[in-house]
């Protein structure tokens, strides 16, 4: 499981909290076996998901981040609940393209520039929330935090970093994400563009075996301040039996029915987990009872 803290200035003025995802990325790659560029931005992603998620008010509430950018990727995908459980996928898993100058994993070229950041909160209501916004970066940090100065008018540092080994293996993930309260003063939003200017890269912070309380600490050094919650979370998969079927009762019944292939089975995967869940013709016939 991963470990997120949330902390909040006594004066109320700024919000912090830090996600270490390396477990909740790991999980991702041995699931989908991405390429390593591919496991950045879904990692990335998903670990941004789990800190948006747990500002969800709802104990059923869901949150969804949808990236597209017109690059060989494809759709990326991130879905998270109210404790910062998250899934996610991405459509074109295996992506090879070069480095970029500096030698780092070019996620942006992955995800491309051409296209929308959505964000989706499901509160239970008759209609979701969708935000909307072009991309900015494409590295998805910069995406999210113009998200927040666009579309809810809070500013944001988001610092989001997935370190992969030659193996393709998960060596440290995780995410900042800062966020100034209303009528924040003018001398605290000086101090925090201080201390963040004394922060690394994530991946390197991590690297270094810093906690996320060590990072928080630096994030707000010379601020007082409380942890308000500790969240251990990790990625799971919300399909069923139950579910799949209420999605195949949903298609049209002639349609339903041709599923199956020469052997009687239909399967039917879950993109997020890989699952496979199999019916055959009299399952399906059975559904309509």
């Amino acid at each position: 499981m991963g470990k997120l803290i949330r902390c909040l200035t006594r004066d109320a003025t700024v919000m912090a909290m830090f996600l270490d995802s390396q477990d909740i990325v790991a999980e991702a790659e041995r699931i989908h076996k991405p390429s390593a560029v591919a496991t950045a931005a879904l990692g990335r992603l998903l670990t941004a998901a789990s800190m948006m998620g747990v500002m969800l008010k709802g104990e059923h509430e869901s949150l969804t981040l949808k990236l597209g950018g017109g690059g060989p990727i494809g759709t990326v995908m991130a879905v998270a609940d109210s404790h910062g459980d998250v899934r996610g996928y991405a459509q074109n898993p295996i992506v090879e393209i070069p480095l970029k100058a500096n030698g780092k994993l070019d996620v942006s070229g992955a995800v491309g520039l051409d296209g929308q950041l959505y964000v989706m909160r499901d509160t239970g209501g008759a209609e979701p929330y969708i935000g909307c916004i072009p991309l900015v970066s494409g590295e998805i940090a910069e995406d999210i935090t113009n998200y927040y100065a666009t579309s809810e008018q809070t500013p944001t540092v988001c610092a989001l970093g997935v370190l992969v080994n030659p193996d393709l293996t998960v060596q440290v993930a995780g995410g900042l994400l800062l966020q100034l309260l209303p009528f924040c003063p003018s001398d605290v939003i000086d101090r925090i563009e201080a201390n963040i200017a004394k922060l690394e890269p994530v991946t390197t912070m991590l690297a270094k075996g810093m906690t996320p309380e060590d990072i928080i600490a630096i994030a707000l050094d010379g601020m007082e301040f409380d942890v308000l919650d500790t969240y251990e979370p990790a990625y799971r998969c919300a399909c069923s039996h139950k579910k799949v079927e209420g999605a195949l009762l949903a298609l049209p019944r002639e349609e339903r029915l041709n599923l199956p292939d020469e052997s009687g089975v239909a399967e039917v995967t879950c993109r997020f987990c890989d699952k496979v869940y199999r019916f055959t013709h009299e399952d399906l016939e059975a559904l309509d009872k």
